[in-house]
């Protein structure tokens, strides 16, 4: 914890809410064929990811290092983090025009958590990966159990 400070980082935040930004409008506007409403057969899987969510995105948003320089066009990792965003929103515009097939679901669920990754690796927050690693195995896991097999 030597090499982190507590503060409000803002670009963490925008990142969440850029990433969420498809939910919202799928919480409000639901799609044509919303196999994303049904009941899901994970619910324990569910909670507990949930909590990892609220943890990754605390880490991600209240801890910084110390260490780390301002941000750079030329990372690698904020690049991935930005086209993981880019084909998660084209995913979302597929599965509103009826692209509902077991790849695009996985994508859905894969994406976010890829950016998610990516940032956090360029920004050096080893703290918030780790809650975002078993996350993201939670998350694929619930889309495998309750879209694909």
């Amino acid at each position: 914890m030597k090499k982190y400070q507590f503060g409000f980082n803002v670009w963490g935040l925008a990142l969440f809410i850029l990433i969420m930004i498809p939910n919202f409008i799928w919480f409000s506007v639901p799609a044509p064929h919303d196999v994303l409403r049904q009941e899901s057969v994970t619910p324990f899987i569910d909670r507990v990811a949930s909590i990892c969510q609220v943890v990754m995105i605390a880490a991600i948003c209240l801890l910084r290092r110390k260490d780390v320089r301002k941000f750079t066009i030329c990372s690698k990792w904020l690049w991935i983090c930005m086209a993981a965003i880019i084909i998660y929103f084209i995913c979302w515009a597929g599965y509103y025009l009826g692209v509902a097939e077991e790849f695009a679901l996985l994508s859905l669920s894969a994406l976010p958590c890829i950016a998610f990754i990516a940032y956090e690796i360029d920004r050096k927050n080893w703290i918030a990966l780790i809650p975002t690693l078993v996350f993201t195995v939670l998350h694929i896991i619930y889309s495998l159990l309750n879209f694909v097999i």
